[in-house]
């Protein structure tokens, strides 16, 4: 017969939250990756903006930064599913969320709840991975 102290089933639930968070999102960011490759889903119906369509009109011109976009999604997606790389990932990543939150705040406001979604996965990620950015908090560090 085995015992269990109080607090057992509590930390069993927490460790499960950051596995599903982690999956959901890398399994998003690879199918989001992949269809800025293959495009399998349909573009809006609803045009952008006048702002928003010139941005993204930019970055298609630009001849590489929408395959920048997708292939980084993609890879943070996978090491995110591999549980490989996992903070790495997660700073990879940053940056895309800052300028989509950027985007749909001030250009493009319909995918704003989306946006907000993922930053919030993301932000949980790091907050459960914060030991691992420990170091960049350090206002001297002597390698």
């Amino acid at each position: 017969m085995t015992t269990q102290t109080p607090n057992a089933d509590g930390r069993k639930k927490k460790a499960v939250a950051p596995i599903v968070v982690r999956i959901l999102l890398g399994l998003s960011l690879v199918v989001f990756g992949l269809n800025m490759f293959l495009n399998f889903m349909p573009p809006p119906s609803k045009p952008l903006a006048e702002g928003a369509a010139a941005f993204a009109g930019a970055l298609m011109k630009s001849g590489y930064m929408m395959q920048l976009i997708g292939a980084t999604q993609l890879v943070v997606g996978v090491l995110l599913l591999l549980n490989r790389f996992v903070p790495l990932a997660l700073v990879l990543f940053a940056p895309f969320m800052v300028n989509s939150l950027a985007f749909h705040i001030c250009l493009e406001h319909s995918g704003l709840p989306m946006a907000a979604v993922f930053a919030a996965l993301e932000a949980y990620l790091a907050w459960v991975y914060r030991r691992a950015y420990a170091a960049l908090f350090m206002p001297h560090f002597t390698p």
